[in-house]
């Protein structure tokens, strides 16, 4: 496996300074935000894919330090009710593939987005239970009517310009487990093959995911294609209140659950088990820190979380001329 890092920790410094940041802590990738939610602070997709010069110069940026691109990463919501913030989102992700096609890049990250209720809602609905039975009915015709016509145009696009999605599966958003992305990728027939996860471990810790099983569960699908390396850590209130939590991300003591940096949500002997359990999955790409740890400034929390993933993880081939192999 490799070790990257996703670069918008480092969305205050210059595209270059970001870039010799990860070099000089040793990263072998790093993952870019092309805009939406991660932002462009590194990257503008159309910019670039209207200039050849500073197309040039961002790809030998990265090559001169002997780093790859693992991903560009436009993770926002083009099923959003409210046509301005669906088109923004959906212009981001179409000019992020024909950027990824022309570096050569082979992943880029989304998120599936959310649709609202209706065709006259203004706002996100994100259904969460079966009964009452309106529920259901909202969530049918969010797949029928939005979520699978959009998703299987979008694919079929990617898949022209040789081009994988990787779904962060993320609450809030129709796609938020494995089951809801292999959804998806089943619905969207023969453009569904570039449909897989961007699989962020701390999106499904908190939900009660077994993440051994869940990975099991998409590489046997073959859609594990890109990895974030997040922590999420259960704090007391989750035994009063449950994991269904809308306090502030900011309110951390009033809180069911919080990201944290690799290693302080659950342990060394865990992390041992995800990292085999890739492996065996047949993923053996980057490992793309991403630093969303409110108790942990980002240089102690991305420092932290280099020397606990290179403690553990494989670094080389798995061995195939073993006694026993």
């Amino acid at each position: 496996m490799k070790l990257g890092v996703f670069l918008v920790l480092f969305g205050r410094m210059p595209f270059e300074a970001a870039l010799d940041r990860a070099a000089e802590a040793g990263m072998d990738a790093v993952e870019i935000g092309t805009g939406n939610f991660p932002g462009n602070a590194h990257c503008n997709p159309a910019e670039l894919l209207a200039d050849s010069t500073k197309l040039s110069a961002f790809a030998r940026a990265v090559e001169t330090r002997r780093l790859t691109v693992s991903a560009l990463s436009c993770q926002g919501n083009p099923l959003h009710p409210r046509s301005a913030i669906a088109r923004e989102s959906h212009e981001t992700f179409l000019r992020t593939v024909e950027l990824a096609e022309r570096v050569g890049v082979e992943v880029v990250n989304v998120f599936s987005g959310c649709p609202g209720d209706s065709e006259t809602a203004t706002h996100p609905n994100w259904v969460t239970c079966a009964w009452p039975t309106e529920y259901g009915e909202v969530l049918e015709w969010q797949w029928q009517e939005k979520v699978v016509p959009y998703w299987r145009e979008a694919a079929s696009f990617a898949s022209a310009h040789h081009v994988r999605l990787g779904f962060e599966m993320h609450p809030g958003f129709v796609v938020y487990n494995p089951s809801t992305l292999l959804r998806l990728r089943d619905a969207c027939g023969e453009s569904g093959e570039v449909i897989g996860a961007n699989l962020d471990p701390s999106h499904l810790f908190w939900q009660g995911v077994d993440l051994e099983s869940a990975i099991g569960v998409l590489g046997a699908a073959g859609t594990l294609f890109h990895v974030h390396a997040k922590d999420t850590a259960l704090l007391p209130p989750a035994s009063v209140n449950g994991v269904l939590d809308t306090t502030p991300l900011s309110a951390i003591g009033r809180r069911s659950w919080i990201f944290r940096t690799m290693g302080y949500g659950h342990s060394e002997l865990d992390w041992r088990r995800y990292l085999s359990a890739l492996r065996l999955a047949g993923y053996d790409g980057v490992l793309s820190i991403e630093h969303e740890d409110a108790l942990l400034s980002v240089d102690d929390g991305f420092a932290k979380a280099v020397s606990f993933l290179r403690s553990i993880m494989p670094t080389e081939p798995a061995i195939a001329d073993a006694w026993w192999a």
